[in-house]
């Protein structure tokens, strides 16, 4: 049998792997995490665990946005692109396939629990070559134990494979306050509005207003963490009011998005909110 490589070598480049030193693999301090924002794809599943920041990842149908304390799973061999601001905290784990944490082949964003919080920290410490056979195999059986029980949560945006869809959610991904009606945005394209409502529905499973209301509270995620004001924040999405932002995120989150705001920015305004 061919030896094993050493831990220095391990850690240089992860592309250039064939395999996993381990079924589980990923450490605190071995890689930088540094997003991705080219499209690139694992032969192993991957979950990307945002510790502080909002991170997004995109893949080619869909935007998936991780708050802190969640994480997105990535299955081996989907393609995939990966942004966050330059203060985010990942940490990544590196899990074969063979392991089977979901079923089927699409992203999810999992809740971390602080039980799976402190096994992933637990883990980041341990040897690359841990042993499979002692306490630290069976710390790895526990989190992993952990990762598959973990709830899904809905923080996905379906993106349509229509290109004038394509058109579209781009614009009201980068302006979040954009009100143009489907009426108006399908005499800009030509086609009728009952046409352009059926491929909306054919291609994200959502209507035009319930894809608009979701991506607008997901865009709220990175103002709400960078500890921004949740009035500006309301009105950036696109909200006529603050009451009417706050009963939509409590509605589809089950939380005010004051809860979510970081305690050194809270205001009085927020807190009331």
């Amino acid at each position: 049998m061919a030896a094993l490589p050493t831990e220095t070598r391990i850690l240089q480049r992860l592309d250039e792997l064939q395999h996993l030193p381990r079924p589980v693999y990923g450490r605190a301090d071995t890689l930088p995490n540094i997003p991705l924002g080219y499209r690139h794809r694992h032969p192993w599943g991957q979950l990307a665990y945002a510790v502080r920041g909002v991170l997004e990842v995109r893949t080619d149908g869909g935007l998936f946005v991780i708050p802190p304390q969640r994480a997105v799973w990535i299955p081996a061999n989907t393609y995939h692109r990966v942004f966050c601001p330059p203060d985010t905290c990942i940490r990544s784990l590196y899990i074969d396939q063979a392991l089977a944490i979901r079923e089927g082949s699409r992203c999810r964003v999992l809740g971390i629990s602080p039980l799976l919080r402190e096994l992933i920290r637990a883990f980041s410490e341990l040897p690359v070559l841990y042993r499979l056979d002692g306490p630290d195999g069976r710390l790895v059986e526990v989190m992993l134990d952990q990762l598959r029980a973990a709830a899904e949560e809905e923080l996905m945006l379906p993106l349509p494979a229509d290109p004038r869809l394509r058109r579209i959610c781009r614009r009201l991904q980068a302006h979040p306050d954009d009100r143009t009606s489907l009426g108006d945005w399908s005499r800009r394209i030509g086609v009728s509005e009952k046409t352009l409502s059926r491929l909306f529905q054919r291609d994200t499973g959502l209507t035009f207003r319930t894809w608009r209301q979701r991506m607008r509270l997901l865009s709220a995620w990175p103002a709400l963490e960078g500890g921004e004001r949740i009035t500006d924040i309301a009105l950036g999405c696109g909200y006529d009011s603050l009451s009417a932002f706050i009963a939509a995120f409590r509605s589809h989150f089950g939380s005010p998005p004051g809860d979510f705001l970081r305690p050194r920015r809270r205001t009085a305004e927020e807190d009331a909110g």
